[in-house]
């Protein structure tokens, strides 16, 4: 995202709409530039509603056909050049092998071989973030013989990284930011795609705190609007 040669770039998300809500006008800027964008959903974020998913497994069915047609009009929005679900347990992926969802992240950045990787925080309020970070890292390490992506950064999502627990090791503490002024109306359109997790403010996941957490971020760092990231790698050669 930093390099200027970069060409590509995956958003790994435990759930739709925390693409949008993490990096969705930094994913507009890069894809206008011609970047090729990429996302994969861990989860679908529908069946961790329900108590006991197996009880609701048509009404469920239904929610995530029509969740997935709000991820397409998103992705659309943003300029996504394509998106895929693992469809792991929303809401369980602590009943999951770190592993087996690392091994399937792995296929994607092997098959994708994107120049950079953008991912959750680890200190994050939802559990399913922070599995998603530490498969994350499984997923991204160096290995001889294997493509890796040479930056890896997380994000921060709207109702949830600001929830963790005030635990110094959970804080999100950005050190990178993204000009936000060219792709903030995209993000905030793409937002709005998704028609079951937006509220009213001033609920965090609305789109008026989204654009309130773009001005204090640009603010930080004397822009209008920005996003930030925490960087975990840049291999520089």
């Amino acid at each position: 995202m930093l390099n200027s040669n970069i060409d590509s770039i995956l958003v790994i998300a435990a759930h739709p709409d925390d693409e949008i809500l993490g990096c969705g006008a930094s994913m507009a800027r890069l894809a206008a530039g011609g970047v090729k964008v990429h996302v994969v959903y861990v989860a679908t974020g529908v069946a961790g509603r329900y108590e006991n998913p197996v009880e609701n497994t048509q009404k469920i069915a239904e929610q995530v056909f029509e969740l997935k047609k709000d991820v397409a009009q998103a992705c659309d929005v943003i300029g996504v050049r394509s998106h895929s679900f693992l469809d792991f347990p929303d809401n369980r992926l602590d009943t999951v092998p770190l592993m087996d969802i690392s091994h399937k992240l792995k296929k994607n950045i092997q098959k994708l071989r994107p120049c950079a990787v953008l991912t959750h925080h680890h200190g994050d309020y939802n559990w399913d973030h922070s599995r998603v970070f530490e498969a994350t890292l499984m997923a991204c390490r160096p290995n001889f013989g294997d493509y890796y992506p040479q930056e890896l950064y997380s994000y921060e999502v709207l109702s949830s990284t600001e929830r963790a627990p005030a635990e110094p090791h959970r804080a999100f503490l950005p050190n990178v930011y993204v000009d936000a002024s060219e792709g903030l109306d995209a993000k905030l359109k793409a937002i709005q795609c998704y028609r079951t997790e937006l509220n009213p403010y001033p609920h965090p996941r609305s789109v008026k705190a989204v654009k309130n957490l773009a001005g204090v971020r640009g603010n930080e760092v004397g822009l209008e609007f920005a996003e930030a990231f925490r960087l975990i790698r840049n291999i520089v050669s």
